[in-house]
């Protein structure tokens, strides 16, 4: 059974960091990408980032976080990580961690993110 698990949110001011994680049970990171998006109050969801499977380091970004969010995994531990720096008010969400795997949609329960300024 494929379950992402998020950690790592909470309340913090402008400027600041924060680091979620996405501990990802029932596959293995190196053959499965992995996303992280955001839903703001009134917004539709967003996809943040993305790291891809595969031996390689290849990342993508929204172009709003580029510069000030950075997307890792540790294949050991089975974790998807999303270091947020600078964080702006504009980044308050419910962050989730996406998994696409055998045909299915596997989402996690979401972490909140507040940024105040």
């Amino acid at each position: 059974q494929v379950q992402p698990v998020e950690s790592g949110g909470g309340s913090v001011q402008a400027g600041a960091s924060l680091r979620l994680s996405c501990l990802v049970s029932g596959i293995r990171l190196f053959l499965n990408t992995v996303s992280w998006y955001r839903q703001a109050p009134g917004k539709q969801r967003e996809l943040v980032a993305t790291i891809a499977s595969g031996s390689g380091i290849r990342t993508n970004y929204v172009d709003s976080v580029k510069g000030r969010f950075t997307i890792s995994r540790d294949i050991v531990k089975n974790t998807v990580y999303l270091q947020m720096n600078s964080l702006k008010p504009e980044d308050t969400a419910v962050y989730y961690c996406y998994v696409f795997q055998g045909g299915d949609n596997y989402w996690g329960q979401g972490t909140q993110v507040t940024v105040s300024s």
